[in-house]
């Protein structure tokens, strides 16, 4: 399990965007209203929508709106005997490009309305790197730090017994999110097999590679956002080598992408996690750091590396940043002192829309969240498919179709933003909604296959 500033494995992660791109910060706005969301959501579709070419308001109303909300009454009992019924919630989103897609998260602040927005988000990103999936998230309001393993288990094989019946191999296929894991994931196709009949690995993703996971899931994120800025560098007539590089955040994907850029010859001057930084100009022992946290230690703690206060990888005088942690870490208050000339998104919302603005004056290169950390769920859609299939694809095999993947959505991304003078966060969401409309259109027409069997 992980907590906010690790995201799951590959949690298949939604996003909290502004119609020009950016994101809220909940940390310093705390919870949005009911409908704060959804309508963040809406907002944004409604402004991307004219770069997409979409005029007919019958159609948006279409993209935006979820097709199916399911909201479940969860009965389990605590190992004293208490007995307590929690909320949950499945949103089937969008279905126009294929099942539905998306993870589940357990989390005291989790609600109908943040459910329904992150559904919406998965509907692009599938989109985005276009696989053959829609959209989906689910949900329980618990804190699952307040829960015993066995009343873990107990929940979320209630959970699925309450929304069994509207998931499925080709209908909806739920993934770990926030504070779920492989084990989560494996309790869930159990359960699923146990209720339905049908024992199909295929149900969930993310699942441990003993129970039908996949390879190179627990460093997709990372890998397909090295993807991603390798193409960017290369676009730009540059590489890697001897780039200082910063990272905040040193969960799976931090930790990964530092391994992964390190590797290729960038240099990791700086690196967090939520109790403090460790910097060093020569660099830093990134293996040993990843070993470290693997512990559940904390940075705080070293004491033979020079520490700083946990955002000064935000303001380090490198090449490229990597805020990999929380939403709205680059805000107009803090905008002017990133000192980067790359920024990659590997989480989720880290930049709000005044930072973009400011970032953009100053010549920094953004490269947008909903395109940069959508690895996990592509390589969830690999898993997907050789469960479907009966296959296991060796680790070289799904690296190389990852790849693949995202540098294509990279170039589609780009020449957009190119031939419209727009941002590459605007032109990834304009390239979503062209891809979520022509289905919509294609399938008034001729209904959409159930199952995709072509992976490139």
């Amino acid at each position: 399990m992980h907590d906010v500033e690790r995201p799951a494995p590959q949690a298949e992660m939604g996003l909290w965007s502004h119609p020009s791109g950016g994101r809220r910060n909940r940390e310093e706005e705390g919870l949005m209203a009911e409908d704060g969301a959804y309508a963040l959501f809406c907002a944004t579709v409604d402004a991307a929508s004219a770069v997409a070419g979409i005029t007919d308001q019958w159609l948006l109303e279409r993209i935006k709106t979820p097709e199916r909300i399911h909201q479940v009454s969860i009965p389990f009992t605590r190992d004293d005997g208490h007995r307590e019924l929690l909320t949950g919630y499945r949103v089937q989103h969008s279905s126009a490009r294929g099942p539905y897609k998306g993870g589940i998260r357990y989390h005291p602040n989790v609600t109908l309305d943040e459910v329904k927005a992150l559904a919406g988000w998965m509907s692009i990103k599938t989109a985005v790197v276009n696989i053959p999936m829609g959209g989906g998230k689910g949900g329980i309001t618990v804190d699952p730090q307040s829960l015993s393993i066995h009343e873990l288990e107990a929940m979320t094989r209630s959970y699925t017994e309450r929304i069994w019946r509207c998931i499925g191999p080709l209908v909806d296929i739920p993934a770990p999110d926030v504070n779920t894991d492989s084990r989560i994931m494996d309790w869930l196709a159990v359960e699923y097999g146990r209720l339905s009949g049908v024992a199909d690995p295929a149900v969930v993703t993310g699942k441990t590679v003993e129970h039908g996971g996949s390879l190179g899931r627990d460093k997709a994120t990372a890998r397909g956002g090295f993807d991603v800025l390798e193409a960017a560098l290369h676009a730009a007539g540059d590489d890697l080598r001897g780039k200082r590089v910063a990272i905040q955040g040193f969960g799976n994907a931090g930790a990964n992408a530092a391994l992964l850029l390190q590797e290729a010859g960038a240099i990791i001057v700086a690196a967090s996690d939520s109790t403090a930084a460790l910097v060093s100009a020569t660099g830093l022992p990134v293996a040993d750091l990843a070993a470290y946290k693997d512990r559940n230690a904390h940075f705080c703690d070293l004491t033979e590396i020079e520490r700083k206060r946990a955002d000064s990888p935000l303001y380090e005088e490198v090449d490229i940043l990597v805020p990999a942690a929380l939403e709205g870490q680059i805000t107009a208050a803090n905008a002017e002192r990133v000192q980067a000339r790359w920024v990659v998104e590997l989480a989720n919302g880290p930049t709000t829309p005044e930072a973009d603005e400011v970032l953009a004056g100053r010549g920094v290169h953004v490269l947008p969240d909903i395109l940069v950390n959508a690895g996990g769920v592509v390589v969830s859609y690999f898993e997907w498919v050789q469960d479907l299939h009966s296959e296991r694809w060796l680790l070289e095999e799904v690296e190389a179709r990852l790849a693949v993947i995202m540098k294509r959505a990279f170039d589609a991304v780009t020449t957009l933003a190119n031939d419209r003078g727009i941002s590459l966060r605007l032109a990834a969401y304009a390239v979503a909604l062209q891809r979520i409309a022509d289905a919509i259109r294609e399938g008034e027409v001729t209904p959409r296959r159930s199952i995709s069997t072509v992976i490139l």
